[in-house]
């Protein structure tokens, strides 16, 4: 899948907004019924979420084992673009994997080279004397989590969800699940984390710009936007992206992370808008008259889509914190979904998550992965990811024969030794 080059990104932002107000010239209207029925369900799940109940749905793992999550908990998933799923893994494995991931931070002085690598890339938080997200991929932790019977189950249950075949076409195989190699946070308590604001991964200007990403929201554009479905695949597997080391180039049908401890509200935890067409509403905000002619709500390329008060306030309302976790429970979230983190982590021990998201087999996955296996086989930073390089002297990190075969073919290498 060929990256999308802008040349002029402002000349490119203003031809897309001329042309799709041209092909819906009641933007407007379009737009304040959109605004109206979303900015009511985000006060809806504010009223909810005050009053003390779970506005994110909670499945237990071993009823996705056992196929029988109910087409009413599968429902609300959709509707949330978000869910909880717990016990995927047990408390003592993944308490085993956190210490195991602390050790081999101890053991190869970790800290302070993530902390060099942070530093060279302006990256450190504010007052913060190491980095709160490490440029670790492929500790074997990491890498036995992925490749887990588990935790493939639970996201083939996730691809699933999709409608991933239609008019004829096949846009993706949910059953296969690539690895794609994501960090670890390790927060202690204490700290602060101000810019991880919310916002939205996975094309950020290119939503508006590229043709394939205006088929993905055909609907919304066409003025129709009830039709639109988060979880139609077609055309996902074909929108291109702009190169960036800190923007995923992977088809997630959903992002996640694995707990590896006790962590709840006010533990510098994910925050999520669990509305799962609230892009409808972004997309459109775009549009209208009082947002420059070469803007965007602030979107710029190459990032993260800001969601801002100044733009998204309504949506904002119902900005909430996930559930507590505990620790070997997994959290995912539609690749659309607004997420944001808490700016600080007012609890008594350490938030520790590894980040593995959801993917389908596709073509644009296989793609990627034959760009990351290189990564894989030389302990390099993943092309998606900036080159800090930190694990590539480490004797102790994962390789080829720590891999099972389903590790191995997630990774991209079947039939390798």
């Amino acid at each position: 899948m060929a990256a999308l080059q802008i040349d002029d990104v402002p000349a490119a932002i203003r031809q897309a907004k001329r042309m799709l107000r041209a092909q819906l010239p009641n933007y407007r209207e379009v737009f304040e019924e959109v605004a109206q029925a979303i900015g009511e369900e985000a006060r809806s799940l504010a009223r909810l979420r005050e009053a003390g109940e779970s506005v994110i749905p909670e499945i237990e793992f071993a009823d996705i084992a056992a196929q029988r999550v109910s087409a009413e908990t599968i429902a609300r998933v959709k509707a949330r673009g978000a869910c909880v799923i717990r016990r995927v893994f047990e408390l003592e494995q993944a308490a085993r994997w956190d210490a195991e991931i602390a050790d081999y931070v101890a053991r190869n002085d970790l800290d302070a080279l993530a902390t060099q690598r942070a530093a060279q890339r302006n990256a450190l938080p504010p007052q913060a004397s190491r980095p709160l997200i490490y440029g670790l991929y492929w500790s074997r932790p990491q890498v036995e989590a992925r490749e887990s019977a588990e935790l493939t189950a639970a996201r083939v249950f996730l691809n699933r969800l999709w409608r991933h075949e239609s008019e004829g076409r096949v846009h993706f195989d949910p059953d296969v699940v690539p690895a794609y190699a994501d960090r670890l946070r390790r927060r202690p308590p204490g700290t602060a984390a101000p810019g991880l604001a919310a916002h939205c991964d996975g094309g950020a200007v290119e939503r508006w710009v590229d043709e394939s990403f205006r088929q993905v929201y055909r609907h919304v554009f066409s003025g129709d936007w009830r039709r639109y479905d988060p979880f139609d695949g077609a055309y996902r597997t074909h929108a291109s992206e702009i190169p960036s080391r800190i923007a995923s180039s992977m088809f997630r049908t959903f992002q996640g992370w694995t707990a590896l401890t006790p962590q709840g509200p006010g533990d510098g935890t994910l925050q999520i808008v669990p509305i799962a067409n609230a892009m409808a509403y972004v997309l459109l905000r775009a549009l209208q008259d009082d947002v420059a002619e070469d803007d965007l709500c602030g979107a710029q390329p190459g990032r993260g889509l800001p969601i801002t008060a100044e733009w998204h306030a309504p949506l904002l309302d119902a900005l909430t914190s996930i559930p507590q976790m505990q620790a070997g429970d997994t959290v995912f979230w539609h690749c659309d979904v607004i997420h944001s983190v808490e700016d600080e982590h007012r609890g008594t021990g350490y938030s520790n998550v590894m980040y593995i998201p959801a993917t389908p087999g596709c073509a644009k996955n296989d793609a990627y992965l034959q760009r990351q296996l290189p990564s894989f086989l030389e302990g390099r930073s993943p092309p998606d990811f900036p080159p800090e390089h930190i694990e590539a002297d480490l004797a102790d990190r994962a390789g080829v024969a720590d891999l099972t075969a389903l590790g191995r073919a997630q990774l991209g290498l079947t039939g390798a030794a």
